[in-house]
């Protein structure tokens, strides 16, 4: 199992306001752009989940998802396994506790985000969600509640290697995000020998400093 962590790119917290998170090129804005409306047209969800007992692993449903739509819980589940790798418990219950906890985390630093990068976040979301374009474009094949950790990873080694710099950034956006969720949380430090997230994580991501 690979554990994917996201290199610094030189962006700092102010440049998110100001800048594309996945720094697509006009075509790629466009393409997200139709995927995402197809998406809502196709039955993805399209509203924040809300107050559920979310990821039901949890011990209660007190958070409420502002950015997150149930398909997304559903795509994040599939993927922090491979994301985090060996950093995640390995005692089942402790583990869906973490990633459930690391998934609400990961809404309420992106409810933080501008407007602008909550949109193409929402169209990546989107893209992958999607029946037709998680085939076709990630070549997944199965949904993701469905994915093994094994198909996750391979999804994410393609979209690493990718000539296709849509495919790049949204590895990045994937990775980074569920990264400095996971590892900015101190209480999951001690999980993984982890001495705390770099700082240079920390200052490109601000939003989930207190998430």
């Amino acid at each position: 199992m690979t554990t994917h962590f996201s290199a610094p790119q030189g962006q700092g917290p102010a440049s998110l306001d100001r800048r594309s998170f996945l720094r697509t090129s006009l075509g790629g804005a466009l393409f997200l752009s139709t995927v995402s409306v197809t998406a809502g047209l196709g039955g993805c969800a399209t509203a924040p989940a809300g107050r559920l007992g979310a990821v039901e692993t949890r011990m209660d449903a007190r958070y409420q998802f502002q950015f997150l739509t149930t398909d997304d819980i559903d795509l994040f589940e599939a993927l922090l396994p491979a994301i985090l790798g060996p950093a995640l418990p390995e005692q089942p219950n402790a583990k869906r506790i973490a990633m459930a906890s690391t998934i609400e985390r990961i809404d309420a630093g992106i409810h933080k985000f501008g407007p602008a990068n909550q949109k193409e976040l929402r169209q990546l979301f989107d893209l992958l969600n999607f029946g037709f374009t998680r085939i076709t474009i990630a070549r997944v094949w199965s949904s993701w509640p469905k994915v093994t950790t094994e198909q996750a990873n391979a999804f994410l080694e393609r979209w690493r290697s990718s000539g296709i710099g849509l495919f790049n950034n949204g590895y990045m956006a994937l990775t980074k995000i569920s990264n400095v969720a996971f590892y900015g949380y101190q209480e999951n430090w001690p999980l993984s020998g982890y001495p705390g997230p770099p700082e240079w994580a920390v200052k490109s991501l601000p939003q989930f400093r207190n998430a």
